[in-house]
């Protein structure tokens, strides 16, 4: 979709990255064996950690997932397991699980505070905030990336209806 059908902000789709599920308790000694081998510590609640070769995005307190470019499951999923060998935790390929949206522009976060009741504002999500919420009823992952880029992580069935609503949103903006 273009810029001038979202009223002056850009969404582009970013199919097929590579996401894996990280489960592995904090502190412990998988998550420790994880943090090794991914060059930087597992992120704080409501963030993510740019590690070496992927994106963390915590989901919950004992549930992270790795972002990285398409094709990188295998590689990453294999160091993984290999550095956590046998601790308890899991890495499971979920990339087909969501699509990304990738929303860039001043406008923004205007547009998603009218169905997101996330606040937005630079001082409350800083860039690296990363938090799971609904956004015009859709389940999304949402990723602060810089002030006025965003990337939503959406189910593939959801994406339509959410740019949809996004052109709708963005119209009166």
């Amino acid at each position: 979709m273009t810029a001038d059908a979202l009223n002056g902000f850009h969404l582009e789709e970013l199919p097929f990255l590579t996401q894996l599920s990280l489960r592995a308790g904090p502190g412990g000694p998988a998550a420790a064996a994880v943090e090794t081998a991914l060059g930087d510590p597992l992120p704080a609640p409501c963030t993510l950690t740019r590690a070496r070769d992927a994106d963390v995005l915590w989901l919950g307190p004992d549930e992270f997932l790795l972002l990285a470019p398409p094709g990188r499951q295998p590689y990453l999923a294999h160091e993984l397991r290999k550095a956590i060998g046998p601790e308890f935790a899991s890495v499971t390929d979920v990339s087909a699980q969501r699509t990304t949206l990738d929303l860039s522009g001043p406008g923004v976060t205007g547009v998603l505070a009218r169905g997101c009741a996330i606040d937005l504002d630079p001082r409350v999500s800083p860039p690296g905030t990363c938090v799971q919420t609904l956004l015009a009823r859709a389940g999304v992952i949402l990723v602060v990336d810089d002030p006025g880029r965003i990337r939503l992580l959406v189910r593939p069935s959801c994406a339509p209806y959410l740019t949809d609503w996004l052109a709708d949103a963005s119209a009166g903006a």
